[in-house]
C-alpha cells in the first residue's frame, strides 16, 4: 500500500492547487508540493488517476494479515472515495446536503423538525431568569459572561496550560510539541488549528464577535488539548514516523478524516474534564480572571447543557439553505429562533455554510459518533481511565466514519 499512499498524497496536493482550502496541512516532501504546483493536472486527470489507484487499492485487499493493515486498506480507501467526490463537485456537481455529507464525510446526520428544538426552547423558558421572549432573555443572561477582550488571553492561556496538564497524565505526548496562540478576526470560524509538522500548531481564535467564558475550555481542549493538536501529532508520531505511513503526512479537509477529528476534538471536551472538574476549575481559576461572577456559574451550566441541545438547529439550517429550500435571510432566522444565535453570529454562520458547506455535521454528529463509539468500548463518565484509553486508541488511529458503527 505505500506506493498507493504515496499517489493518494500526491493527487490531495494536486486537488489544493484548484481547491485553496482543501490542503488543511502538509509536512511531506517539499518536492511533491513543488511538483503539484508546477504540474498542475486538470481536475479530469485527477479523477481519473484516483479512480485508477482505488482500483489497484482494492485487488490488495484479500493479502491484508492483521487489523492495522485493515484499518490503513479502508482509511485509504474511504479518503480516495471522498477525493474523487470532491473533484466532481469542483467540476460543477451539484449534491444535495446529505448526499454531499455521505460522499464527503462519510456520513449522514438525522433530521429534526421545529417542534423538537421547540420543546427544547420550552424547557430553556423555565430556567431563564428575567421577562421577554426566549431569545431576549437567553442574550441578556449570556451577556453576562463574556470574555472582557483585554483578557482574552490570560484566560485563553489558563485553560489551555490546564486542559494541556490533564491530557499528559493520560496521553504520552512527543517531548518537543508546541504550540502557538494568535487572535485573528474576519475569519468564518471561531478558532482553527492549522497543525505545521514536527507536532507544533498554530492555533487561531477568531475575535470578531464576543467570546463567552465557556468558549475558553471549549477551544482550549477542541484545537489543543486533547483535540487537534493531540490528535494530528500522535498519528505523526505514530503513524507517518513509526509505521512509515505517508498518507499521513497530508490532511485533506474535505473527506472522511475530518468526522473524526472534529468528533474527537468536540468529544475530548468531556473528556478532559467531568461536568464536575469542569465547574470547579471555572469557577476557581476562570471566572475571577476573566473578572465575572463565578456566584452563577452553576445556573450558567444549566441552561448551557439545554443550548447544547440546540446543536442540530444549525444542520438544518445548513442544510435548507444548500438544498435551496431555505433563502439566506430565512437561514438566518432560523439560526436566530432556533439556535439561539445574534444576527451577526447567524451572518458569520452562514458565511460558513459558504465556504464549508456540509462539513457542519463533523462537528455534532462526529462528537454523537465518538461518544457512542468509545462508551460502548467501556469509556463511560464513570471509568474515566478506560475513557482516556478508548479515546487515545482512536486518535492514534486510521479509523473512519464507517468504523465507528455501533451494533444496536
Amino acid at each position: 500500500m505505500n506506493s498507493i499512499a504515496q499517489i493518494y498524497v500526491k493527487l490531495v496536493l494536486a486537488v489544493g492547487q484548484h481547491d485553496a482550502d482543501y490542503v488543511d496541512a502538509y509536512h511531506g516532501p517539499s518536492g511533491w508540493m513543488d511538483e503539484a504546483q508546477s504540474a498542475r493536472k486538470s481536475l479530469k486527470q485527477i479523477h481519473i488517476e484516483a479512480g485508477e489507484i482505488a482500483e489497484a487499492l482494492r485487488a490488495q485487499k484479500p493479502g491484508l494479515s492483521n487489523e492495522s493493515e485493515e484499518l490503513r486498506f479502508h482509511y485509504l480507501a474511504g479518503q480516495l472515495e471522498s477525493l474523487m467526490a470532491r473533484v466532481e463537485m469542483l467540476q460543477g456537481k451539484r449534491f444535495s446536503f446529505d448526499e454531499e455529507s455521505k460522499a464527503l464525510y462519510d456520513a449522514v446526520a438525522p433530521t429534526y423538525s421545529e417542534a423538537h428544538f421547540k420543546a427544547i426552547l420550552s424547557e430553556m423558558n423555565e430556567k431563564l431568569p428575567g421577562s421577554g421572549s426566549v431569545e431576549q432573555r437567553y442574550d441578556a443572561f449570556k451577556s453576562q459572561f463574556i470574555i472582557p477582550k483585554e483578557k482574552l488571553d490570560p484566560v485563553f492561556k489558563a485553560a489551555i496550560e490546564e486542559c494541556r496538564k490533564r491530557t499528559k497524565q493520560h496521553i504520552d505526548l512527543p517531548e518537543h510539541e508546541s504550540f502557538v496562540v494568535e487572535y485573528v478576526t474576519n475569519k468564518a470560524w471561531s478558532g482553527y488549528n492549522w497543525f505545521k509538522g514536527n507536532a507544533h500548531s498554530l492555533i487561531q481564535m477568531n475575535t470578531d464577535l464576543p467570546i463567552y467564558i465557556d468558549r475558553a475550555v471549549d477551544l482550549a481542549a477542541h484545537e489543543g488539548y486533547p483535540g487537534h493538536h493531540v490528535y494530528n501529532a500522535l498519528l505523526e508520531q505514530n503513524l507517518l514516523k513509526k509505521n512509515g505511513w505517508v498518507e499521513f503526512s497530508v490532511y485533506a479537509l474535505f473527506s472522511p478524516q475530518s468526522l473524526i477529528a472534529e468528533g474527537t476534538a468536540n468529544f475530548g471536551i468531556d473528556v478532559v474534564f467531568s461536568p464536575k472538574e469542569r465547574m470547579a476549575f471555572e469557577c476557581d481559576v476562570l471566572f475571577p480572571l476573566a473578572g465575572l461572577d463565578s456566584s452563577k456559574v452553576g445556573l450558567y451550566y444549566d441552561i448551557h447543557a439545554l443550548f447544547m441541545k440546540l446543536a442540530y438547529a444549525g444542520n438544518e439550517a445548513a442544510r435548507g439553505y444548500l438544498d435551496g429550500k431555505m433563502t439566506k435571510d430565512e437561514a438566518i432566522q432560523w439560526l436566530m429562533e432556533y439556535a439561539l444565535f445574534s444576527h451577526e453570529r447567524a451572518a458569520q454562520r452562514i458565511k460558513f455554510f459558504d465556504a464549508y458547506r456540509s462539513y457542519v455535521i463533523n462537528y455534532n454528529l462526529g462528537q454523537d459518533m465518538v461518544k457512542k463509539y468509545i462508551e460502548s468500548r467501556g469509556g463511560t463518565p464513570e471509568n474515566a481511565r478506560k475513557r482516556w484509553e478508548e479515546f487515545t486508541k482512536l486518535i492514534s488511529s486510521p479509523r473512519l466514519p464507517s468504523g465507528l458503527a455501533v451494533p444496536s
